[in-house]
């Protein structure tokens, strides 16, 4: 999305023939980081074409892998500009290099350097890294940090289905809409490593409940449409229909996060979208009933 740097071989400081060479990219931000960690280094960097992604994510996606890695040493000549036959990859490109591919393929050697780039400049001192520098970490910080991402990606649509909520139905269900849309946007990616079960759509279906919990409690037997049996209905398609509106934002986290791998999305996604789909066409159809039913017509 224009955040791509142009695959090619790159000069950081003054490299001479026999300075190290570093894989990298050519996502913006990967490549940007790489520079900075290095930066006071003269190194060479050959960056392949992810088409704008990140390491670890085109690494399973094959993007950054054995194949373009290979051909980028070719294309850009490397090995007549430099004489070392090393290239330091990022540990979380291992998924798609294959060291020993590389290596039966060209002249180089892949050394797997750490998972962040903030940690080169003591991984370079003696070419090991620690088991720290091996660990995917995924704090507070780094989780709130994708939040912005989200909430402007799906500000439109919020926007129009809640207002749509508020001027079609009433501003009760507009606010219970908006809630599960920023439980699911918002509050699942702090509150994730905290919330019960392994799965991103349950998670997102207990945090979506535990939120709508407050307008079922104000709204009272009574308050909703005038008897039990309205309440009840209003009970029910509350906890059917939007948590799972918080679930399904919560199962588009698992890009973003290392708590999931490809085989257990894809497997996670097969196994919850026709559920999640099943709940809220029901949540409706009760809703549906329980306005029938206050306005008399059933």
């Amino acid at each position: 999305m224009g955040h791509r740097v142009e695959p090619g071989l790159y000069r950081l400081g003054n490299p001479t023939s026999e300075c190290l060479v570093f894989a990298s990219a050519n996502y913006t931000l990967s490549f940007d980081a790489l520079r900075s960690a290095l930066a006071g280094n003269d190194v060479w960097i050959l960056v392949l074409d992810t088409k704008g992604i990140n390491v670890w994510c085109a690494a399973g996606k094959g993007t950054f892998g054995t194949d373009e890695l290979v051909s980028r040493i070719e294309t850009t000549g490397l090995a007549s500009i430099v004489t070392g036959r090393k290239i330091i990859v990022p540990q979380l490109g291992a998924p798609g290099v294959s060291w020993p591919g590389v290596l039966r393929r060209s002249v180089f050697n892949v050394e797997y350097g750490p998972v962040r780039a903030s940690d080169l400049p003591a991984y370079l001192k003696e070419h090991t890294a620690t088991l720290e520098m091996r660990r995917v970490r995924f704090p507070l910080w780094d989780r709130i940090i994708l939040i912005p991402v989200e909430l402007v990606q799906a500000l439109p649509m919020t926007i129009i289905s809640v207002l749509a909520a508020g001027f079609l139905l009433n501003w009760i269900i507009a606010a219970q809409l908006l809630t599960a849309i920023l439980a699911g946007l918002a509050l699942f990616p702090a509150l994730l490593p905290v919330l019960p079960t392994k799965d991103f759509s349950t998670k997102g279906l207990i945090l979506g409940g535990i939120v709508m919990l407050p307008f079922i409690a104000a709204a009272g037997p009574a308050g909703v449409a005038g008897t039990s049996l309205n309440w009840g209905m209003y009970l029910i398609s509350s906890l059917l229909i939007f948590p799972t509106v918080t679930a399904y934002l919560a199962l588009n986290f698992t890009g973003c996060t290392p708590f999931t791998s490809r085989s257990g999305v894809r497997k996670e996604i097969f196994s919850y979208i026709r559920i999640l789909a099943v709940m809220i066409i029901a949540g409706l159809i009760i809703a549906g009933a329980g306005w029938l039913v206050q306005a008399g017509l059933v």
